[in-house]
C-alpha cells in the first residue's frame, strides 16, 4: 500500500456549549481523539448522525478551525499549526465544496468568471486561455459553455453544486473535501448527482473526502468509511465490511436499511433463549467464535437473513420459528414484513414473490452464519 496522502493523529476539538448568563460553563467534545489515514486516489467517507463531529473534522482538515491537540499531516508536512500565511500555498491543494454553494458564489459574477477567477489571480494565462480552461471544466462537470454566461441565481441546486465543483477543480487540487454537498437537493436529484460525483472521481483519479449523514451516500461512494458518534470514531472499514462485520451495536444499527433487528437474549451452552421464551440452537462454528461466552447479551440479525423460503426452512428445520405479520412495506423489488418476536418488533426483508398479508402466520428462521452477538455493557460485537 502507498504512503498516506493525509493523516489525522489523535485530533481533539472542544467547543463551549451555549448556556444562560448564570449557568456553569459546559464544553462539548466535538472531535475526541480521532485518528485515520487517507490514501491517494480513494474516496474516504465520514458518516454519522448530526452532531457526531464529522463536519468539524472536515473543517479541521481544511484549516478552517484549529484543533486543541493532535496533528494533521498532508504530503509529509504537519499543517495543523500553520499560520494562514503559511497555509496559503496549500489552499489550492485542498479544495472544499460546501453544503450550500450559493453562499460562496458571488451573485454579481457570471459563472465563467467565478470559475476562472483563481486562474486570473494565480496564473499568467491570457483571457482566451482562461476561457478555454473554464469551458473544459464546465464540460467535465456536465455543463455547457453557454452556462458560463449565466449568473448563480439562474441555476438549480444541482447545477450550482456542479459550478462549485468546477471552481474547486480549477487549480487541480490533490484533495476534494465535500461537506454534505447533496443534502439540500431532492431525492431524485441526489441520486443522479451521486452518480455524477462517482464518475467525476474516476475521471479525475484524485482523492475525495466525502462528509455526509446519509449512510446510502457513504456506502455507495466511499472506498472506505469512518463511522463517527459523539466525536469519536466507531469503525473505519470498507462499505461491505461495515455491513457484514460491524464492530459494535451502534455501527450495526446505523449501517443498513431496514435497521438490523436486535433481541435481548440469554445464552447457555448452545441454546439461545429470547424474552418471550422462544429458543434457538447454535451450531458448533458459532460456539467456537464465542469462545465460551454465556449469559445475557444482545443478538442482532439483518432483515434479509430471516429466511422464509422452503429450502432454508427444511435445511434448518430444528430452528423454525412462527410469528404473525403486523405490518408490511411493499418496496417494489422486495417487501419488508413486520412482526412481533422475542419481545420486540422484528422486520424481515424478503423477495417481492414472497407475498404475505397483515394477520398471516409465517414460518421463518435465523440464518446461523449471519447472527451477531453484542456485549450488554460494552456493546462490542463478540463475533
Amino acid at each position: 500500500m502507498s504512503e498516506p496522502l493525509l493523516s489525522v493523529k489523535n485530533m481533539k476539538k472542544t467547543f463551549q456549549a451555549n448556556g444562560g448568563m448564570f449557568s456553569k460553563k459546559k464544553f462539548v467534545h466535538a472531535v475526541n481523539d480521532v485518528s485515520f489515514d487517507i490514501y491517494p486516489g480513494e474516496t474516504f467517507s465520514l458518516v454519522g448522525e448530526s452532531g457526531c463531529g464529522k463536519s468539524t473534522t472536515g473543517k479541521l482538515i481544511d484549516h478552517l478551525i484549529t484543533p486543541d491537540s493532535g496533528e494533521i499531516w498532508f504530503e509529509g508536512k504537519e499543517i495543523s499549526r500553520l499560520s494562514e500565511k503559511e497555509m496559503r500555498p496549500l489552499r489550492s491543494d485542498i479544495q472544499m465544496v460546501f453544503q450550500d454553494p450559493y453562499g460562496s458564489l458571488n451573485p454579481r459574477m457570471k459563472v465563467q468568471d467565478l470559475i476562472g477567477e483563481p486562474l486570473l489571480i494565480h496564473t499568467n494565462m491570457s483571457a482566451g486561455e482562461r476561457l478555454k480552461k473554464v469551458h473544459e471544466l464546465l464540460g467535465t462537470v456536465g455543463l455547457s459553455p453557454s452556462h458560463g454566461e449565466r449568473y448563480p441565481h439562474e441555476f438549480s441546486g444541482g447545477q450550482r453544486q456542479r459550478v462549485a465543483l468546477g471552481r474547486a477543480m480549477v487549480r487541480n487540487p490533490a484533495v476534494f473535501l465535500l461537506d454534505e454537498p447533496l443534502s439540500n437537493l431532492d431525492a431524485k436529484l441526489r441520486t443522479s448527482m451521486r452518480t455524477e460525483i462517482i464518475k467525476l472521481h474516476k475521471k479525475l483519479a484524485t482523492t475525495f473526502i466525502y462528509v455526509t449523514h446519509d449512510q446510502t451516500e457513504a456506502m455507495t461512494m466511499g472506498d472506505r468509511i469512518v463511522v463517527m458518534k459523539d466525536g469519536m470514531i466507531q469503525q473505519v472499514d470498507t462499505p461491505q465490511n461495515l455491513y457484514d462485520y460491524p464492530c459494535n451495536l451502534f455501527v450495526a444499527g446505523f449501517i443498513g436499511s431496514p435497521q438490523m433487528n436486535f433481541f435481548d437474549v440469554t445464552l447457555k451452552g448452545n441454546e439461545v433463549t429470547f424474552e418471550d421464551g422462544n429458543k434457538l440452537m447454535l451450531p458448533e462454528a458459532i460456539l467456537k467464535k464465542l469462545n465460551g461466552k454465556e449469559g445475557e447479551m444482545t443478538l442482532g440479525i439483518r432483515g434479509e437473513d430471516l429466511k422464509m423460503d422452503a429450502q432454508n426452512l427444511e435445511l434448518y428445520k430444528e430452528n423454525k420459528m412462527k410469528a404473525v405479520i403486523t405490518d408490511t412495506e411493499v418496496m417494489g423489488n422486495e417487501n419488508n414484513l413486520y412482526f412481533q418476536f422475542g419481545g420486540c418488533q422484528a422486520v424481515a426483508r424478503v423477495s417481492k414473490y414472497e407475498i404475505s398479508q397483515v394477520g398471516d402466520e409465517i414460518e421463518f428462521l435465523f440464518m446461523p452464519s449471519k447472527i451477531h452477538f453484542f456485549d450488554k455493557e460494552t456493546e462490542m460485537n463478540y463475533l
